[in-house]
């Protein structure tokens, strides 16, 4: 996956060494649902990330490379492409 250097620019505080990038275990947070700009996830329990906030009972997502991974390639998961990707507000 080919990340804009903007968007990489702006995870500066990614904890994780783009771990998402840099292997092929692509270990990153299931989307949920997305409205707007705002990205719900269902979190990796195990993986600490200052990207991730609780927001009730949900958690919202605000990393910069994980919304690109979505927006741009459709990755909702490892290995899951959302296919109603032209429904989806942008």
């Amino acid at each position: 996956m080919k990340i804009d250097k903007a968007t990489i620019q702006k995870t500066e505080n990614c904890k994780k060494d783009f771990e998402c990038l840099s292997n092929n275990n692509h270990n990153f947070c299931k989307v949920v649902e997305r409205l707007a700009n705002v990205v719900f996830v269902n979190p990796i329990p195990e993986i600490i990330c200052n990207y991730k906030l609780s927001f009730g009972q949900e958690t919202i997502c605000t990393c910069p490379t994980r919304k690109e991974i979505y927006n741009k390639y459709c990755v909702s998961s490892i290995g899951i492409i959302v296919h109603n990707y032209t429904s989806r507000t942008k």
